[in-house]
């Protein structure tokens, strides 16, 4: 993570750095065996975001590994827009689980790292045993939704976000007062975020580099050629179990319509009430979702 978090000795949980892809990232990890669950965070958190699911995981029989993803926390930061490509983050998690030398693989993504769980699947990159995706719409109806004008007043910040230099200024001044807010606004109730919780992420966001790297990730978005990333049908073969916070200001419920075309064997557990962070504001009801959708790690 970063200097201002470490899980807690009795915790079950361990930091350390993995060398895959010329990158070495910084992971979370927890539990044994040869069932690796994959914990992918989004914009602008930390695998620290993970927290609370760590320990489920790892007593449910998995080998969990929440890691920094490129450009956050410890974990390398590439210099320029192209290796924040979304298809480097596809390979980057291919690579975890090779140099993780488990056999099966579970993937759990929140936000941003939704998104590369869909595509992961969606292009068969590894075998995949399940999937869990948390407030990240299957891209096939997020697009349908971006046609209407509810999703894309939503979705203004995509584009705020290609301007170079500015977004980072306006985020980070005032000791990141802006990026803290975001945690506020987009949750359901701001009392699940107090003071320590939002400085762990934005004392990291504060560190060199760090806040380029992480607006590099939908920088580099116009950059995937629709059809090189996203096949026409992407159809998601593995059991797949979406949980959405209802209450979600940046990603509507609209674009939950029609994912079951995509997904044939999908479960939908919302929870009303819940904002954009659900993992870190509905930790108990996430691992309800989690212990009775998931069969375990062994």
């Amino acid at each position: 993570m970063n200097a201002s978090w470490h899980p807690p000795t009795d915790s079950g949980m361990s930091v350390r750095h993995i060398a895959a892809r010329g990158l070495s990232f910084e992971v979370i990890e927890a539990g044994e065996g040869d069932h690796l669950a994959l914990c992918l965070h989004g914009y602008p958190e930390l695998a620290y975001s993970w927290r609370h699911q760590i320990p489920l995981l790892a007593e449910m029989g998995y080998r969990v590994w929440a890691p920094n993803q490129r450009g956050y926390g410890m974990t390398t930061r590439p210099e320029g827009v192209d290796f924040y490509r979304l298809e480097y983050m596809v390979c980057d998690a291919a690579a975890l689980f090779e140099a993780s030398g488990a056999r099966t693989l579970t993937l759990i993504g929140h936000d941003w790292g939704g998104v590369v769980g869909w595509s992961f699947a969606i292009h068969r990159v590894r075998p995949l045993d399940r999937l869990v995706v948390m407030n990240a719409p299957h891209p096939r109806s997020f697009s349908r939704a971006m046609r209407y004008w509810p999703q894309q007043r939503r979705s203004w910040y995509l584009a705020a976000y290609q301007a170079p230099e500015l977004p980072e200024r306006m985020l980070l001044r005032n000791e990141a007062a802006a990026l803290r807010r975001l945690f506020l606004q987009q949750a359901g109730d701001p009392s699940t975020f107090p003071d320590a919780v939002v400085d762990v992420f934005a004392q990291a966001a504060m560190q060199p580099g760090a806040m380029t790297a992480m607006l590099n990730w939908y920088r580099a978005a116009p950059l995937n050629p629709r059809p090189r990333w996203l096949p026409y049908q992407a159809t998601v073969e593995v059991p797949t179990l979406i949980i959405w916070g209802e209450e979600d200001r940046t990603l509507g419920l609209e674009t939950l319509d029609g994912t079951e075309e995509f997904v044939p064997d999908l479960t939908v557990r919302r929870l009303p009430g819940i904002g954009h962070w659900v993992q870190q504001e509905a930790p108990d009801a996430v691992n309800e979702a989690l212990r009775s959708w998931l069969p375990g790690g062994r």
